[in-house]
């Protein structure tokens, strides 16, 4: 094995540049670990075959062409060739390497050389160290290098995120070298980092900061990466520079500003925050990264360990819009939290990190991988009775397919870690084999956890050696739990490291430690305290399967809106209903004789419809509608309880039922996906909605394919007054505005006829709806903007 392979746990634990200090706790590079036989090598196994499922020439064919080369093959679809084109190249080089790294697989590795030597191709074409996929990439960044910077939250000088979009290029190429050991990757990032660091030497750091308003990935974190690899201070002071200063400030300050933020905008830069504090020593940074987690993980997370409602954070103080919304947790989002939790965990050693990572990794990660078929979820619906869909290989480029294709080949990194060579440490109970080659030791992890409540650990030694092995006391087993046989006999552990049971001896080839791990069912209600809970079985999510109706869109095509689970909305009031008079409603949560980690309800649910679904791991419910979260109520508050569920949601039901094709100002992958285009415009958050005004105007298409749209319906708010805008529709006047808003200051909804022509037979079938302010007046703000029927 190449000493490249062990360099990536090496470089997040990389000193600080020039302060002298080491870092005692390290993790074994993914190479060193193989998975055996369960849930995880099958999700594993699953990936591979998606992931040669793809044709890299279709992949590439964004690089070459914005190389001058001629493309080998036809670009892919759907985000492909609609203005991300090369995000997906930059994921799935990522995801080469840590396939071939956990697999050793051989056409893997011929695959990603293959990759490698067409991405060099195209920097050597380009010849001042530029390599990217992105359309018209080239006049674009020589505007940006001029100083003409035209940014927002989604785009960059007119371009769909083009910094975001290279940002997996630059993760592709770190990890094909820290990951899979290409010294040729190595040389290949340097240059991509020589080239930015050159197209930001002449712009101010105010200039900057207006740049990174736009989406950017993580560049920070890789900037700060290259330092590392390299020693050299200036990438360091890239990585600092290109740092939002925004997002970190609050941060810093300890203040909690994220409502209504795009989330998976705002983690990769506090990812980069933490390796910006572990490269440059800067404690402060790292304790800004920490207050993040925390408020993430303990204020705005789930019980499957996702997080956001349409790609955005939800108010910590209600969770309202998470159970009603089909756009529930974003699968990147927690892609990007096992990464900080990860960095985190390796800066510090807190087991609280492992905590969420494993409950993350269990119930989103693994869940958001179909396990026959394959192909990957975007967003996950709490919404009760609701389903998931799930990508195509040769359709749905979405950027959760990108991270998908990355997270199955990802699990072996975190299970085992160590202490130099006085302390091994065993964080994850997942059965796999590590190989230890500088200590001549292999430890084989056999366990069909959470199956059965034990692992066993089986030690070969090439001589017997003194060292601690520690065992994570998870905090779902209650302290004092957690037993340890060595041989057949049980053994005292110490706590010398929190969080962790130690055994310290002399350890001889053929030791054989068991662990006992009790698991106990318990209610977790939601993050605002409402009445709705899920229950989790050890680390585990349980859920149901309701029914398999109307499963709309279950496989993904290559449409724009394909990611979302478009079926039909059924009544959350007709959902099941538990109802107890105990403090403790996990009491009625009983196990089904026979079949582990199954369990039944059947004395909480109300409706006899439903008081014969099992409860299993969410993990394993596919292909269906389900429930994750349960409302709970009382035998006397039964009746109220279902007569709320139903006032709140049949108006939203029936909203949904009118709507033709719907937009969001202000949100990023909704404007996206409506062709926005503006000037003199802005956007903002206003009691927990997004909104967009201009000074000049701002404009989305729309959908009518039926044409059978006969309104639209436009947001205001009631603060707004006295503005005065045109709204027209293909060019032609549909209506005068003049806000007048209200005295509360509530929102309200306008209806607008639209013209009889737009349902004729010959009609166009996208309505371009564009808001025009009147001179010396401000067109909306706008919250909302609808089609209806």
């Amino acid at each position: 094995m190449k000493k490249e392979k062990f360099l990536l746990l090496a470089m997040w634990l990389a000193p600080a540049l020039g302060s002298g200090q080491t870092v005692g706790l390290q993790g074994f590079p993914v190479s060193a670990v193989r998975l055996l036989d369960g849930p995880f090598r099958e999700a594993q196994q699953t990936d591979l075959a998606y992931i040669m499922a793809l044709n890299p020439d279709r992949l590439l064919a964004p690089y070459l062409a914005s190389a001058g080369l001629p493309p080998k093959a036809e670009r892919y679809g759907n985000w492909e060739n609609t203005g991300l084109d090369g995000h997906m190249g930059g994921h799935y080089l990522s995801a080469l390497a840590y396939m071939q790294a956990a697999t050793g697989n051989e056409q893997v590795q011929q695959r990603l050389n293959y990759f490698i030597d067409q991405l060099e191709a195209c920097q050597q074409k380009s010849g001042n160290g530029y390599l990217g996929g992105v359309p018209g990439g080239l006049a674009m960044w020589a505007q940006v290098k001029a100083g003409n910077i035209k940014a927002n939250g989604f785009g960059l000088n007119d371009k769909w995120v083009p910094l975001y979009n290279l940002h997996k290029t630059y993760a592709g190429l770190r990890d094909a070298y820290t990951v899979a050991g290409s010294e040729k990757a190595r040389g290949m990032l340097i240059k991509l980092t020589d080239w930015f660091v050159d197209l930001t030497a002449k712009l101010s750091d105010a200039q900057l900061q207006d740049m990174m308003r736009s989406e950017h990935g993580g560049l920070n974190e890789i900037f700060a990466d290259v330092a590392a690899i390299t020693g050299e201070k200036k990438y360091l002071t890239l990585a600092q520079r290109f740092s939002h200063q925004a997002v970190l400030q609050p941060l810093l300050a300890g203040k909690d500003v994220l409502n209504g933020m795009h989330a998976n905008t705002q983690i990769p830069k506090v990812i980069g925050f933490e390796r910006v504090a572990a490269v440059g020593g800067d404690p402060a940074w790292a304790s800004a990264a920490d207050f993040f987690w925390k408020t993430v993980v303990e204020n705005r997370t789930v019980s499957i360990g996702g997080n956001s409602v349409s790609e955005h954070f939800n108010p910590t103080s209600s969770f309202a819009s998470m159970l009603e919304s089909t756009e529930g947790p974003e699968t990147c989002n927690t892609y990007n939290m096992l990464k900080l939790s990860k960095d985190l965990y390796m800066a510090n050693g807190a087991t609280k990190y492992l905590d969420y990572y494993e409950r993350a990794t269990y119930n989103h990660i693994l869940s958001s991988q179909h396990p026959e078929q394959g192909g990957f979820v975007y967003f996950t619906p709490m919404r009760p009775r609701h389903y998931r869909v799930y990508s195509q290989p040769q359709e749905g480029f979405w950027c959760c397919v990108g991270s998908g294709l990355e997270n199955h080949g990802k699990y072996g990194e975190l299970v085992y870690a160590h202490r130099g060579q006085q302390e091994m440490l065993v964080n994850l109970f997942i059965p796999s084999t590590l190989t230890w080659a500088e200590q001549g030791l292999t430890l084989t992890q056999q366990t069909t956890f959470p199956a059965e409540e034990r692992t066993q650990l089986k030690l070969s030694l090439k001589k017997p050696r003194t060292f601690a092995l520690s065992i994570r006391q998870p905090r779902w087993v209650p302290a004092g739990q957690l037993q340890v046989q060595v041989n057949g006999k049980p053994v005292a552990a110490s706590t010398t490291s929190p969080g962790y049971l130690t055994l310290n001896r002399k350890w001889r080839s053929g030791d054989v430690v068991t662990v006992a791990l009790p698991m106990t069912t318990t209610a977790e209600y939601m993050p605002d305290k409402s009445s709705w809970v899920s229950f989790v079985h050890g680390p585990v999510v349980l859920a149901a399967v309701t029914d398999t109706t109307e499963l709309k869109g279950l496989r993904a095509d290559g449409a724009r809106m394909a990611h979302v689970a478009g079926g039909r909305l059924y009544p959350i009031e007709e959902a099941p209903v538990l109802v107890t008079t105990s403090q403790n409603v996990a009491e009625g949560i009983k196990p089904v004789a026979g079949q582990p980690l199954t369990f039944t309800a059947a004395g909480l649910i109300d409706a006899e419809q439903y008081r014969n679904v099992k409860l299993v791991p969410f993990y394993q419910v596919h292909d269906a509608r389900y429930m994750v979260y349960w409302p709970v109520t009382t035998p006397t508050g039964l009746a109220a309880r279902k007569e709320e569920l139903r006032r709140k949601d049949a108006e939203k039901r029936a909203l949904a039922a009118r709507t033709v094709d719907q937009v969001t100002p202000g949100e990023q992958q909704p404007e996206s996906d409506h062709g926005f285009q503006g000037e003199q415009t802005e956007t903002g958050i206003h009691r927990d909605r997004h909104w967009r005004h201009a000074k000049g105007w701002f404009s989305y298409n729309l959908r009518n394919a039926k044409r059978d749209a006969r309104t639209l319906r436009v947001t205001y708010a009631g603060g707004d007054k006295n503005r005065q805008f045109n709204i027209l529709v293909n060019g032609k006047l549909l209506a005068k505005v003049q806000t007048e808003g209200n005295q509360t200051g509530d929102f309200y909804d306008v209806e607008y006829q639209l013209p009889e022509a737009f349902r004729q037979a010959n009609a166009p079938t996208v309505l371009t709806v564009k808001f025009q302010a009147a001179a010396e007046s401000t067109a909306g703000g706008v919250y909302d903007v609808r089609l209806l029927k």
